[in-house]
């Protein structure tokens, strides 16, 4: 069952255009990471979601319900962590959470919440004292009330130390493993690859690549790096590797050859090297992070 669709989607503010054709779906029970460059129309997209900005045309649909014309249905089966998340300085950080427990309907314990986000020893707090890692945690146990259908986590490391995103990554899958779907936007690349089934990349306004980290380093043709501990390595040895087609690089570095080529030549590479006469003791290979991915998207290389 597909979660989000948008429908050539285009959204213009006056002579802008944020949003151009978009054409986008997330399947039920996926962790879904939507990335670009600021300006590219994340938030827009969000926003769309959430019927909070309607499109200029096209149709979005969310949970099976029209994004607009019933938006009630879609925002009480969605839980969302909204960047630049504001507290009410007062309230302690049980009173936010029992707002939306009572907002939403829902049973849960707002203790139970707070402790599941690192937050059992601030529940008395008034969050106008928290730091922003707690002001994410806490929007995070509000996101999570009434067990949602759909989480949208709008750049939800914000603040958080390296534990706070390693436990904010593990309630991402837990959520994904109980059915939820997660929409997950977030600059911080590594959190992204470590975590999502698929990733989307959005470039101004139209989304540009949508695959599995895999997918998208075969589309992208992004290359791998190659680094083989070698004795006895000549320059016609050099030659042999460089001559491999899909090699775009083979140098020596001290007692390592270093090989830039595409990821299925790999193992073609080091046979041309030890054919060559070079005695080959080891090798390690690095794929294109989504860093790397993300670079070649969006300055709009192949």
């Amino acid at each position: 069952m597909t979660a989000i669709e948008l429908s050539d989607v285009t959204k213009r503010f006056g002579d802008v255009t944020a949003l151009q054709g978009l054409d986008m779906t997330v399947e039920e029970g996926e962790v879904f990471g939507f990335l670009g460059p600021n300006g590219a129309g994340k938030s827009t997209t969000i926003n769309t979601l959430l019927d909070f900005v309607r499109p200029t045309s096209g149709e979005v649909r969310v949970l099976g319900h029209d994004a607009q014309t019933e938006s009630v249905a879609v925002r009480r089966r969605t839980g969302v962590l909204p960047e630049g998340f504001d507290t009410y300085e007062r309230l302690t950080a049980r009173q936010h959470v029992a707002f939306a427990v009572e907002s939403k309907g829902a049973d849960d314990d707002p203790d139970a919440l707070l402790e599941r986000v690192g937050l059992e020893d601030a529940k008395a707090r008034k969050a106008g004292g928290f730091s922003k890692g707690m002001t994410q945690r806490l929007a995070l146990a509000m996101a999570l009330v009434g067990e949602p259908d759909l989480l949208i986590l709008d750049e939800p490391s914000t603040g958080l130390d390296p534990n706070g995103a390693r436990e904010m990554r593990t309630i991402v899958r837990e959520e994904a493993d109980r059915g939820a779907t997660v929409f997950f936007s977030s600059h911080i690349l590594g959190q992204v690859e470590s975590v999502c089934d698929r990733v989307g990349i959005l470039r101004e306004g139209e989304l540009v690549a949508v695959d599995s980290i895999e997918g998208l380093r075969a589309k992208s043709g992004a290359e791998t790096t190659l680094e083989i501990e070698a004795s006895d390595v000549t320059d016609e040895a050099l030659d042999a590797v460089r001559a491999v087609e899909g090699v775009s690089e083979a140098r020596a570095d001290g007692a390592t050859v270093v090989v830039s080529c595409e990821g299925d030549v790999k193992m073609a590479a080091l046979d041309a090297l030890e054919s060559a006469g070079a005695d080959v003791q080891d090798f390690t290979t690095r794929e294109a992070s989504l860093e790397d991915l993300f670079a070649a998207y969006t300055e709009g290389r192949e």
